[in-house]
């Protein structure tokens, strides 16, 4: 069993949680500090976040993950049969 929160900042961390919000800590140069928090706050205003969201993500996204499980499951499987004829080889005397 998890002991309740006793100081503030714990209390306040655990409210954060819950709301679904990470604290993220970045080093930067000193010149792009004020365009870091620029960003961080688009992202929090509802306003501007759907905008800013898919800015980033157009330019920063990561790639698609790849695999032959990936490439199969989007393979469009449409007019391709699958069923195949059952083969039992050819008769062999033991």
């Amino acid at each position: 069993m998890t002991a309740a929160p006793k100081t503030p900042l714990e209390k306040f961390r655990r409210r954060q949680r819950r709301q679904g919000i990470v604290r993220v800590e970045v080093q930067v140069r000193r010149e792009d500090a004020a365009l870091v928090r620029g960003v961080a706050q688009a992202l929090a205003d509802p306003a501007r976040a759907a905008a800013a969201r898919s800015l980033l993500a157009s330019r920063f996204a990561t790639p698609a993950p790849t695999g032959l499980k990936v490439l199969l499951a989007a393979a469009p499987l449409d007019g391709i049969d699958l069923d195949r004829q059952r083969d039992l080889g050819r008769p062999v005397d033991l």
